[in-house]
């Protein structure tokens, strides 16, 4: 199918749908797509004037929403292995002080490659460049949700203060149909009052949204604590700071004041299980508590210099397991919980949940084709489809994905680029960024 084609209205038939619609319906059907979102879910779709794709041996899984990342730090994976926090930090930001746009974009060609191929449509990144970030989501066909790094001044390397960066990224891309701007301030350590406040001041004004880094560490709390004599939530909460839409990564030391805070202002947390537990952060993010408390919960896989995949999948079989375990009761976060934090929870935290996360008429047609006879699949039930995805399925299950209706994968292949250019790119810029790591 030619990208002209792709334009055209769209048939999928007789495949396994694994909708996430409101009753969580698994059902044999068929999909019609046109003008880029759904016209048709269920059965006897129809195929006038449309390309059809025989679903039989398919299940159709709604697109992951990868609710924190890096995606630029690709060619850092494996830079600052088996190293606390501090050792990690050290190293990462040595590096990229260093980065240029050009490295800076071959990077995140290759992260947004990895994500399609593993079945996310849309994620939210915190970086910098985020120009060079939005050329790799507009050339390669995902939906990219892009903070521009906020900090103090002082503290940054970047040219210029970052609010005014911020503010100029956003007018360069205000409108594009995949690439949604935002302010996204690091975390209370690099940015001071002055800074949360503007940072929030112009994501309302600019009708967007907050993405920050939130209690990751006990270091973090303690030292903000120590500075302030609050926790970091509870004096974000006083600033003024804290408000609906706003999404912090990570949400781990959290006490139950600060969960009930974070409720009540409406803010999300994105879930980065993996990233926690190899940098050891000592504990387990309150999901269950957080989502009790109203609270919408994604997942995030954070950067691959600190998980080292960018795979929702693997991201959904480790929030389950870690909860289950840590709290000795195998009934918490259920597989169908962890399929709804990568999806339909996901687009409620960028905002989206009207027209993303399902596969629902009237929502845009992000979705992928997973091969049912792959061997973690098997048996390819309707019953057990959803356990499959959130406990067994890899990546190389995934057949094919598509946004808004057109392909961005087929057969495991990228449509939109040549994996050994990005592959060779990403490689390139490696060589500059591994030079000088120090030890």
């Amino acid at each position: 199918m030619s990208e002209a084609e792709s334009d055209s209205p769209l048939v999928v038939t007789n495949a396994l749908l694994v909708t996430q619609d409101a009753g969580r319906r698994v059902r044999v059907g068929d999909l019609r797509v046109e003008e880029g979102r759904f016209t048709h879910v269920g059965p006897h779709a129809p195929r006038e004037g449309a390309s059809v794709i025989d679903g039989h041996g398919f299940a159709v899984v709604p697109g992951f929403v990868n609710t924190h990342t890096h995606v630029a730090m690709a060619p850092l994976r494996g830079i600052a292995d088996d190293r606390d926090l501090s050792g990690f930090l050290e190293t990462l930001f040595r590096v990229d002080a260093r980065r240029t746009e050009p490295d800076v974009e071959a990077g995140a060609r290759a992260g947004v490659a990895e994500m399609l191929l593993s079945g996310t449509t849309s994620f939210l990144d915190l970086y910098y460049f985020e120009d060079a970030i939005a050329r790799a989501v507009e050339r390669l066909g995902i939906r990219g949700f892009l903070g521009w790094a906020v900090l103090d001044p002082a503290l940054t390397t970047q040219h210029g203060d970052p609010v005014d960066n911020a503010k100029a990224f956003i007018a360069r891309w205000r409108g594009h149909p995949r690439v949604t701007p935002v302010v996204a301030p690091q975390g209370v350590y690099v940015c001071s009052e002055e800074t949360w406040l503007r940072a929030k001041e112009l994501a309302a004004h600019e009708g967007t949204f907050c993405h920050f880094h939130l209690s990751e560490t006990r270091r973090e709390v303690h030292e903000h604590e120590a500075k302030t004599g609050r926790r970091p939530a509870v004096w974000l909460d006083q600033i003024g700071f804290l408000g609906p839409g706003a999404v912090a990564a990570h949400a781990v030391w959290l006490t139950g004041e600060e969960i009930q805070l974070l409720g009540r202002d409406g803010v999300g947390v994105a879930h980065c299980p993996n990233s926690n537990l190899k940098l050891a952060s000592g504990g387990v993010a309150p999901i269950v508590e957080l989502r009790a408390a109203g609270v919408p919960v994604g997942l995030g896989t954070d950067s691959v210099a600190s998980n080292n995949s960018l795979s929702m999948l693997r991201e959904m079989h480790s929030a389950g397991l870690v909860q289950k375990n840590q709290r000795w009761d195998a009934t918490v976060l259920r597989a169908q919980e962890l399929l709804d934090l990568a999806t339909v929870e996901g687009a409620r935290l960028v905002g989206r949940a009207a027209d993303l996360g399902s596969l629902e008429v009237g929502k845009r047609a992000d979705f992928s084709l997973f091969r049912l006879d792959h061997p973690t699949l098997v048996p390819a039930r309707a019953e057990v489809i959803v356990s499959h995805l959130a406990y067994s399925a890899t990546e190389e299950a995934i057949d094919s994905v598509y946004v808004d209706g057109r392909p961005v994968v087929r057969h495991r292949s990228l449509v939109h680029g040549d994996w050994g250019r990005i592959r060779k790119d990403a490689e390139s810029a490696a060589e500059t960024l591994w030079a000088d790591k120090g030890p």
